[in-house]
């Protein structure tokens, strides 16, 4: 399994991300472009019984980390498809995540059954 790519503490420039996102080898695996792995992993993962008002507030910083990520798209989708059931990833919380399976989980039955319809009325 895909270890996440929140480390240590530093920031880089977004324009430079940007460059770095467009020209990054593709055969790297998308995670070693994360800034997360340069920020504190405790930002992204609630420690036990956090108060609430912490809560928000960690995951708004974290979020603030993810938007100026240039694999965030990447970061995302990784916890979509898993499906990670912790922590901030992609700038999405667990909960979030969630919310966005279910209505892709919706959207592909819609998907379906007009498939359906399509081919019963031409057959």
């Amino acid at each position: 399994m895909l270890q996440p790519p929140h480390s240590s503490l530093q920031v880089a420039a977004v324009p430079a991300q940007r460059v770095a996102a467009r020209d990054r080898d593709q055969d790297a695996p998308w995670h070693t472009e994360a800034v997360c792995r340069r920020d504190e992993a405790g930002l992204f993962f609630a420690p036990s019984k956090e108060p609430t008002a912490a809560r928000l507030s960690r995951e708004e910083a974290a979020k603030r980390v993810c938007a100026r990520c240039p694999v965030m798209v990447e970061c995302r989708e990784h916890a979509l498809l898993q499906p990670e059931p912790y922590g901030v990833w992609g700038g999405l919380t667990a909960a979030e995540r969630r919310v966005v399976l279910a209505r892709r989980r919706r959207r592909e039955m819609e998907l379906k059954k007009a498939r359906q319809n399509r081919i019963a009325a031409a057959g």
